[in-house]
């Protein structure tokens, strides 16, 4: 057995050198909750709920920035913990606007509502903040609601170090502070890129899709896994699906390659799926009018158009660019067509151009 053991909750548990409590108590099985934690980003503490009573300490520690040592003794839900945690989300709840939980898009998939209902914390005991900034609603694609957000942190993080685009930071202080972009700019107007990252790494309903307001909730969808079809990375997604329509698009966590990241168009992108102007059958326009045509008849006049303008004017004549939602291979195969068989190398791909 390892020689690197602490003990949490009076069971031995072995940790790595280098890994938090939080982490060994989580490899362990043993669930410590957090609001500001983000895997694979620098931890803060900033949120308290993770706090635990260590042997020997004259505070709660928080679970997730102190480092397991050997023979270190931690209890996660002692009287005292716990007393500390329902503190902590009863200020959480007053700082705000969260007396709406019954009409938040972030109603059954908010982390904050979760550890309320899991400490049965009801609100009330504090008097509530006036919210002191207005929702953001001019963006295109995200909505920022100022006065649910708890200042966890976590968008910051995912921006700066999952996303790595530096677009938000904490601006102001005390009862003013708020996430700012760039000069407390909206969205749109600053260096954000609309990866949306934030929004799924957000515990509450402060981010949330432009539209999400007019969809269901997240927890009244079913999760399909795919894989983006904009382009050959192959980035793992989580469809929410209802009635058979596609309502919200969110990462696979943990799963390669994109490992919970995405971009604008594999998050936002997915309108085109139900939209009424899709083609469902091939066009042919016949004296200046486009006409429904068998795929064979499309086809063939593809065919014989293409080999008609190579044998009147040579193969330079003619070029191909390549579809973005392709795969990999297929895009392979058409720039083989065109070098190979037409004899070009007038071939591109549209994600360049």
């Amino acid at each position: 057995m390892s020689e690197n053991l602490l003990v949490i909750n009076g069971r031995d548990v072995p940790f790595t050198p280098g890994q938090t409590i939080l982490e060994a108590a989580e490899a362990a099985g043993i669930d410590i909750p957090t609001l500001c934690h983000l895997k694979d980003t620098t931890p803060t503490g900033a949120c308290r709920v993770c706090v635990v009573e260590i042997d020997g300490a004259r505070s709660l520690m928080t679970a997730c920035t102190v480092p397991a040592s050997k023979g270190m003794v931690v209890r996660t839900e002692s009287p005292l913990v716990v007393q500390s945690r329902k503190t902590i989300i009863e200020l959480m709840l007053s700082s705000g606007r969260h007396d709406d939980c019954l009409v938040c898009p972030a109603s059954g998939d908010c982390r904050l509502q979760e550890l309320a209902f899991r400490y049965q914390v009801k609100g009330g005991k504090y008097p509530e903040t006036t919210a002191a900034y207005p929702m953001e609603a001019v963006n295109p694609l995200i909505v920022r609601n100022f006065s649910k957000c708890v200042l966890c942190g976590r968008c910051v993080q995912a921006c700066r170090e999952i996303q790595v685009n530096d677009a938000i930071d904490f601006g102001y202080r005390g009862a003013k502070t708020k996430i700012i972009a760039r000069g407390d700019m909206a969205l749109k107007d600053s260096d954000c890129v609309f990866c949306g990252q934030c929004i799924q790494v957000c515990p509450t309903g402060a981010l949330v899709p432009k539209d999400a307001y007019q969809k269901p909730r997240l927890c009244e969808t079913e999760k399909v896994r795919t894989t983006c079809p904009y382009c050959g990375v192959g980035c793992q997604q989580i469809l929410h699906v209802k009635n058979g329509k596609i309502v919200q698009i969110s990462a696979a966590e943990n799963a390669e390659p994109n490992q919970g990241r995405l971009c604008v168009k594999g998050r936002f992108g997915y309108d085109f799926i139900s939209s009424g102007e899709r083609l469902k059958t091939p066009l042919i326009k016949k004296d200046g009018v486009f006409h429904e045509a068998s795929w064979d008849e499309a086809l063939d006049l593809v065919a014989s158009t293409f080999s008609r303008i190579i044998e009147d004017h040579g193969p330079d004549a003619v070029a191909g660019v390549s579809c973005a939602r392709s795969i990999n291979e297929d895009s392979y195969q058409m720039q083989k067509l065109f070098r190979a068989v037409f004899k070009t190398n007038n071939i591109d791909h549209c994600a360049r151009t």
